[in-house]
């Protein structure tokens, strides 16, 4: 091999996993013997290879992490040249062209469409980016370049202000314009609903493409009813809602600027008489409605991650656990309570767990009529169980039996 390409070397049986699949390597599988991976700097190209010299792939390294190299070919034969990024944005854009008829989705989604380190959601002709690894920082130009030839583009935002570049050891946490003009707010499609939103400021890239399927199914079973939508943002949830026959919407967001936009979306549809929003801590809200005696016939509980890591998992349960027992306070009888988590260290059981345990609490029988994940623009990559996160379960709270 003519490359100058610095090669990473597993130890002896720790290629088993990659060759089923998974795409990561940590820190405890390279033999540092034959490896002198502290030289490298972070998002340096790299071979890989088994203990025997057998090429495993190529990818890119970062020294200071724990997931040391991500794998984004299998062939190390392969340049990750703009020709290259370009094969696999079209491979990625062909999944979603098969699924849906307009363009808004999530069009990169990590390792699952092969390009571990990047996310991207499409709004139409604007393109908004997260490069959350090194190695895909260190590749930024390459990515735009066959954004904008694969694309053409109006604009391509870069969002890199995530929290996981913070553990990849990447400075920069800036929001910045990488190409073209960018707009003062997007415009977004779901479900026959549209929506106004701020790529430069919302949260993540601005919206949350995730939950679209289950948002749909939702919209099934909301007509004639009086809706709470806990952790609003824009309006993903409840304005969808309403646009599925139900007959109010209380949003609560502790966001200002959020329900601000939500406001402005229900006049765009024309439902702002139907809306009224409650700026502050949900559960502090919560707390309130009970104590008001307020009943809901539909409450929505999708919050942020209160799980990020493991050592979190107590802190959250308790969370999650505190959140749906006075969520399920708010339901009005046989009413219906979407409980979802996106928090990937919290299983589905478990979280099925959490609800009946809250319904023992306060004496209600939920019945689970309906369980979504993400939608299939956020594929799950069979080897890699965390691109799998967002739970969805919807329940039919009824009278203690």
């Amino acid at each position: 091999m003519t490359e100058d390409i610095p090669v990473i070397r597993l130890q002896s049986k720790c290629d088993r996993r990659i060759k089923s699949g998974h795409l990561w390597i940590y820190s405890n599988e390279i033999d540092l013997a034959a490896t002198p991976i502290k030289t490298l700097a972070p998002g340096a190209e790299v071979l890989v290879q088994s203990a025997s010299e057998q090429i495993l792939g190529r990818g890119y390294v970062n020294p200071h992490s724990l997931i040391s190299c991500r794998l984004l070919t299998r062939d190390g034969q392969d340049q990750l040249n703009q020709i290259w990024f370009e094969h696999r944005l079209r491979q990625a854009l062909s999944l979603r062209e098969a699924i849906y008829s307009a363009p808004y989705y999530r069009l990169v989604y990590g390792d699952s469409d092969g390009l571990s380190g990047l996310v991207i959601d499409r709004f139409g002709d604007y393109l908004v980016a997260q490069l959350n690894t090194a190695g895909m920082d260190r590749l930024r130009d390459t990515v735009l370049a066959a954004l904008v030839a694969v694309f053409k583009p109006k604009a391509v935002l870069w969002r890199n202000d995530s929290s996981q570049r913070e553990i990849e050891g990447l400075v920069e946490n800036a929001v910045t314009v990488a190409y073209g003009e960018w707009p003062e707010k997007l415009r977004v499609e779901e479900n026959g609903v549209a929506f106004y939103v701020d790529g430069l400021h919302g949260q993540k890239t601005g919206w949350f493409y995730d939950h679209r399927e289950n948002r749909r199914e939702l919209m099934r079973w909301v007509k004639g009813k009086r809706v709470l939508d806990l952790f609003s943002y824009v309006g993903g949830w409840g304005l969808q809602c309403l646009a599925g026959g139900a007959e109010s919407l209380v949003a609560v967001d502790a966001s200002t600027a959020a329900l601000a936009q939500l406001q402005v979306n229900a006049r765009n549809q024309g439902k702002a008489d139907q809306v009224s929003c409650l700026d502050g801590n949900a559960f502090t809200v919560l707390e309130t409605l009970v104590a008001e005696g307020q009943k809901f016939d539909v409450v929505i509980a999708d919050p942020p991650a209160f799980i990020k890591r493991k050592k979190e998992v107590n802190k959250g349960l308790a969370a999650y656990k505190k959140l749906n027992t006075l969520a399920m306070r708010l339901v009005a009888p046989n009413g219906l309570l979407m409980s979802a988590s996106c928090s990937m260290h919290l299983p589905e059981a478990e979280l099925i767990d959490l609800v009946r345990g809250a319904g023992r609490h306060i004496d209600r029988h939920p019945q689970l009529v309906f369980r979504g994940a993400q939608g299939p623009d956020h594929p799950v990559h069979p080897a890699i169980p965390e691109t799998s996160y967002l739970k969805a379960c919807l329940f039919r709270i009824a009278p203690s039996l």
